[in-house]
């Protein structure tokens, strides 16, 4: 009786009776006790026990998609709530792939997808998986309804909340914090159109925005907010125009002389000797700090050993 129902598969077992597959298993042992515990139900699966013991261990069983699951395996008996996140976490990924149902990596942006009545529908691009998969999880768990999300959601697994907009079907996650009490809405908002800009503009690369590129002034009126960044203004900007001579942005004086300082393949010698009047203790010390911090903004770059203003 040792191969009867059994269909072996390249890397596990499936447990079959009259064309039907019952039971899907890895290990040829768990397969004979699963086989054998089917008969002995009848092959009835909804008699089959969540929790057996084997041996010397507890066997989670869960009947998912009409068909018997060996969840895990425990020294010691597990308690309902360790049975519910398994079968929660074996929906989310029955194969046991990197990223789990429904998410797919593109470059450095990880997409949801899901096959709707023949359709391919996309419900939001982030730049972290941790973010792709919670959105993915809500949406599992709630038949793929965007309407759904709250402002606020809680993550139960990570014990963390995240700011949610849906924004022309596509849910974006704006923001990830440890306690509520962080949370201010209105600078969160400033600092995700403030990302965009960015990303439209050349300083920064947030390709998961791209799609909200020319939707900026329709998300201001839909936030109530203007585009806010610490360092720089977004208003009244041309597409014809170079963009660095038209955005505004906020430097200490010190910082904006050593940025008036430069301009093409500028040495150090000829940026100190312009810098002269702020002679001060440390000066080299000051001046190297300002000039990191310039191209940390992508205000400068440095080739070679001279500096130069960036052509945006």
């Amino acid at each position: 009786m040792d191969g009867k129902y059994l269909r072996e598969n390249k890397n596990s077992f499936n447990i079959v009776k009259n064309s039907k597959i019952y039971a899907k298993i890895t290990a040829y042992e768990d397969t004979i006790f699963i086989r054998d515990l089917l008969i002995k139900y009848d092959w009835n699966l909804d008699k089959i026990p969540s929790i057996i013991k084997n041996e010397e261990k507890y066997l989670v069983l869960a009947v998912i998609d009409e068909k018997l699951r060996l969840l895990a395996k425990y020294n010691t008996r597990p308690d309902s709530q360790v049975i519910t996140k398994l079968i929660r976490k074996f929906k989310r990924n029955p194969n046991n792939s990197a990223y789990g149902l429904n998410i797919t990596k593109v470059f450095d942006t990880y997409v949801i997808k899901k096959q709707i009545a023949g359709d391919e529908y996309i419900f939001g691009y982030y730049d972290n998986l941790d973010d792709a998969q919670f959105v993915r999880n809500i949406l599992l768990d709630n038949n793929w309804d965007v309407n759904i999300f709250n402002e606020i959601e809680f993550d139960d697994e990570t014990l963390n909340y995240r700011v949610i907009s849906v924004i022309d079907s596509n849910v974006y996650v704006l923001g990830n914090f440890k306690a509520k009490d962080e949370i201010d809405i209105k600078k969160i908002r400033e600092e995700f159109l403030a990302k965009i800009s960015k990303h439209k503009y050349g300083l920064a690369s947030y390709p998961h925005l791209d799609l909200l590129k020319d939707k900026i002034s329709e998300l201001e009126e839909k936030f109530n907010v203007k585009t806010k960044d610490g360092i720089w203004s977004f208003e009244n900007i041309s597409e014809n125009e170079s963009v660095l001579n038209q955005i505004i942005f906020n430097l200490t004086p010190f910082q904006q002389a050593v940025f008036d300082a430069i301009d093409k393949n500028t040495s150090y010698d000829q940026i100190k000797k312009s810098l002269i009047r702020y002679n001060s203790k440390n000066f080299d010390k000051k001046i190297l700090r300002n000039l990191d911090g310039l191209i940390e903004l992508k205000l400068i770059e440095k080739i070679d050993d001279g500096y130069s203003k960036t052509n945006l």
